[in-house]
């Protein structure tokens, strides 16, 4: 006989489970280079955003007349968008990590208890820096905040349920320091 859903309690990896998808669904934004597209901008810009003095500005727009430059298309930086490519999937694969060894550890005396919990703890800190990471790329780049607002809910998510988790081992330490 099945449960209903909404009466379905977490399963016990339910921490585990919303990683991996925490994962995948982030590898796939960077795949898609966090959304950010190259822009078509008007030539006439170019001589005010930089700048140029006047006999400069008029020999951009001549050049510009001259070879049909109707638009100019500016792209954002490789560079930067590799090192936010970079940094977040670093933390994401390091947030993998803590939670495999963390979870690898059944404690039976009070020093794995500890390393478990020193390992829940760091998950948890992967989780912070990345939202951080994300906050800090959504400043800088030219993309929509709404259609990022589901990957820092799986975030947050993410942190809720390894507090979760590690407030659950409470149990454990009880139950260590009963049988000391």
């Amino acid at each position: 006989m099945s449960v209903i859903k909404n009466k379905r309690s977490l399963s016990e990896l339910e921490f585990f489970h919303n990683a991996i998808k925490l994962r995948k669904e982030m590898t796939d934004l960077l795949l898609r280079d966090f959304g950010v597209k190259a822009r078509k901008k008007d030539p006439q810009i170019f001589p005010k955003r930089y700048s140029m003095d006047k006999d400069d500005g008029e020999a951009f727009m001549k050049l510009c007349e001259k070879y049909k430059i109707v638009s100019i298309i500016e792209t954002y930086p490789d560079w930067l968008i590799n090192e936010f490519r970079t940094s977040i999937l670093k933390n994401l694969r390091e947030l993998m990590a803590n939670i495999t060894a963390a979870n690898s550890i059944y404690p039976v005396c009070m020093a794995e208890w500890e390393e478990r919990r020193l390992y829940q703890d760091r998950a948890i800190g992967n989780c912070e820096i990345l939202f951080q990471e994300m906050a800090y790329a959504l400043s800088i780049l030219p993309v929509d905040v709404d259609k990022y607002m589901r990957y820092v809910d799986i975030i947050q998510r993410q942190i809720a349920l390894l507090k979760g988790w590690r407030k659950s081992d409470n149990k454990l330490k009880a139950r260590l320091l009963k049988k000391k």
